[in-house]
């Protein structure tokens, strides 16, 4: 399918053929049959990705202070990986579009239909593709008589009227609009609509014209001398009762506007990203109310009625982001005696083929323009379905993988490390998003890419998978390769269930030639440093005893780890070091024994967990999110006949008494490289594993157990 792609790095935006978007729970498949290109918002996202890094880095220092952080925290090499890394991120444009359903996830059976035509919203939701995957709570039903062309606007009305509603105008109440643009028009219609009375104002005649034509009273050009005397006039002397600011503009005009014209205790609503500074004693002295809108309305940005599909108790939320794109869908029905009109705002029509053309006007041409549509004629509406030519040179040799999963971790540390070593050849790499999946297939050097993984597994000619998805699809995928005859490389945790530890141990069970074997990418366990230790250690007579500090830094409450998807840095993160000390004492884990420290903000990630293996030995985790990066990340403390062990962010290993193993201090190395080549080189050999499978299996049971021991306060054995 076609799609328009701009580049975070060099803001370079192109037409490309992508692999389509699969269907997925929660989700409906739609077939794009037009998108609206947002002029305000699409220009500024498009200048900002043109923008030096040094000119990024002044407009977002929140940003900035991140990666500072982070620097302290992970070192300079890393931090550089992983900004690099974001900024390689392909960035679809759109977020305004209609079109027809062609498939409904699960769950939504009922709620939508195949054939269907909704109004679809949402940045990387509603792109401007051929095909896009859209999550229940931003999709609503097109009204017979609505056109999709008519439709496409439905995001860009609800982003009005979610203003109007903020307002709280009623009827008789004059209300000025300033700034004529897409917003502005149908914030106007909407409050000509709902019985008050609108002041259009705005430097361009043109726009006042239209505005004028579509029901507002009055049109003031904001270079004229009138505004006062108009806003006079119709308010028997009072002002404004209140004034939405649409405009575009970095100048703090629209308040100033706004101070001038507005009644005593006014309410001023901003819809439109202008400066923010206001004049303070006209505000003060009418003690005006001003509004930041939060786009669509209710629902924006929380993840868990946009992605996932959460309900709002309607006694307390009535009109969320989903109902007011419904409705203005209602309001644009021509079987209404007064409608919401959205074709008077048209200015010009593009296939999506001239996408490129249309963002040159919008972005860079001095043409007039107002609403810039973009139509998807038949041949690019189709959703394609990979019909791979045979890689030669690779069957039955090396490493051939296929990737699933492309995010920040994988670009940035497995892909590369992968590259470099003989013997690997990248196959196919899917992702559930096709420009995503193109950019890595040019990027990495791919043969194919998809975003549907039974591609992966029905291709014979791929030997090997690696798994880079979000946690919660781990064992499935897992499973599935393991059925398809493929050996796998799953980024931790295998799985978040005992359930879905389970069906892996029977997936293993079924692939009882040995050709096939599966390896978690517990890293360290390959670092040079635990190499030594654990060397020193099975030396050592008598039991073990560890601790392991682990400093993780602190993440947003709202990060995808503590999602469902991620099933929380217990499962996701913690699982490292309860493998590691594993792997160190070299004896089975018998009993898990956690305490949580008291949740004060965010999700639980400060947790003490207590190991006991079957030779006696001991291991304690204290893992927090609370401490200062500064201190270091990880420190591992091992006491064993004598011996005293240090290991400090595997840079260094420091020994006092016991073994004769020798002291290493070098460059950091988690083991990432170590792993990966001990991966590549069992499936070019056909195996056996780098990591004995009954011993992930065990690690993975021995974390999910931490869970468990934190519900019931109890000791749980193994």
């Amino acid at each position: 399918m076609k799609q328009v792609i701009q580049s975070r790095r060099t803001g370079r935006l192109a037409l490309k053929n992508v692999p389509a978007p699969q269907v997925k729970p929660g989700h409906v498949l739609v077939r794009t049959r037009a998108s609206l290109i947002s002029a305000g918002t699409e220009r500024m996202v498009v200048e900002f990705a043109k923008k030096s890094l040094a000119s990024k880095a002044r407009a977002r220092p929140d940003l900035v202070k991140k990666v500072v952080d982070k620097a302290k925290r992970d070192g300079l090499k890393a931090t550089f990986q992983t900004v690099m890394a974001r900024l390689d991120k392909p960035l679809p444009l759109g977020y305004s579009a209609a079109g027809e359903v062609i498939a409904v996830g699960a769950g939504l059976e009922g709620r939508f239909r195949v054939g269907e035509r909704v109004a679809m919203a949402g940045a990387g939701v509603a792109n401007h593709a051929g095909v896009n995957a859209v999550p229940e709570n931003l999709a609503a039903a097109i009204p017979a008589d609505v056109t999709d062309e008519e439709a496409c606007f439905g995001t860009l009305g609800a982003i009005a009227m979610h203003a109007v509603r903020n307002l709280g105008a009623g009827l008789g109440d004059v209300v000025a609009v300033v700034g004529c643009g897409l917003v502005g028009q149908l914030a106007s219609q909407f409050l000509s609509l709902s019985g008050a009375r609108v002041i259009a104002l705005d430097y361009d005649t043109d726009r006042l014209s239209l505005a004028k034509s579509l029901g507002t009273e009055a049109a003031c050009d904001l270079g004229a001398d009138n505004i006062n005397s108009v806003v006079r006039e119709m308010t028997n002397g009072r002002g404004c009762d209140g004034i939405i600011i649409a405009a575009a503009t970095q100048s703090s005009e629209p308040f100033e506007t706004a101070a001038a014209i507005a009644r005593d205790r006014a309410r001023v609503v901003m819809v439109g990203l202008t400066g923010t500074s206001f004049p303070y004693a006209e505000f003060m002295k009418k003690e005006l109310n001003v509004i930041v809108s939060r786009s669509y309305g209710p629902g924006r940005y929380d993840d868990d009625f946009e992605t996932r599909g959460v309900k709002y108790p309607e006694g307390w939320v009535r009109w969320t982001e989903t109902e007011n794109l419904a409705e203005t869908l209602r309001l644009m029905s021509p079987r209404l005696v007064r409608h919401l009109d959205v074709q008077a705002l048209i200015s010009h029509r593009f296939t999506i083929s001239g996408a490129e053309a249309a963002y040159d006007l919008v972005t860079g041409s001095d043409e007039a323009h107002l609403g810039v549509v973009l139509s998807y004629p038949e041949a690019d509406e189709s959703v394609v379905r990979p019909n791979f030519n045979a890689v030669k040179g690779v069957a039955g040799s090396g490493c051939v993988l296929g990737v699933i999963g492309a995010g920040n971790f994988a670009k940035s540390v497995l892909l590369p490390a992968l590259s470099k070593l003989s013997g690997v050849s990248f196959h196919t790499l899917v992702t559930g998003r096709g420009a995503t999946a193109e950019h890595g297939q040019g990027n990495f050097e791919f043969a194919q890419s998809a975003t549907d993984p039974d591609t992966v597994f029905s291709n014979t000619e791929i030997n090997a998978v690696l798994i880079a998805t979000r946690h919660d699809s781990h064992a499935e995928l897992t499973v599935k390769a393991l059925a398809a005859g493929k050996s796998v490389w799953v980024e931790k945790p295998l799985a978040l269930s005992m359930d879905e530890l389970n069906n892996v141990v029977e997936a293993r069970n079924a692939a009882n030639d040995g050709s096939r074997f599966f390896q978690v990418g517990f890293n360290r366990r390959f670092a040079p440093a635990a190499l030594r230790l654990r060397d020193a250690l099975a030396a050592a007579a008598g039991p073990k005893v560890l601790a392991l500090r682990i400093n993780a830094g602190a993440l947003d409450g709202d990060h995808w780890v503590h999602t469902d998807d991620g099933g929380g840095r217990i499962l996701g993160e913690a699982c490292h070091f309860i493998d590691l000390a594993r792997f160190l004492i070299g004896a089975p884990i018998v009993s898990v024994q956690a305490n949580a420290a008291q949740l004060t903000d965010g999700a639980c990630d400060d947790v003490a967990i207590a190991l006991r293996c079957a030779d006696g030995s001991l291991a304690n985790i204290v893992y927090t999110a609370r401490g200062d990066g500064s201190a270091g990340k990880e420190r591992i403390e091992a006491f064993a006949d004598s011996g005293s062990y240090v290991i400090d962010d595997f840079r260094s290993l420091e020994i006092a008494g016991g073994s004769n193993t020798a002291p290493w201090k070098g460059a950091q190395d988690k083991g990432f490289d170590g792993a990966l080549k001990a991966f590549a080189a069992a499936v070019a050999g056909g195996g056996p594993a780098p990591i004995d499978e009954a011993e992930l299996i065990e690690t993975s049971a021995a974390t999910i157990a931490v869970l468990e021991s934190l519900r019931s306060g109890t000791r749980v054995d193994l």
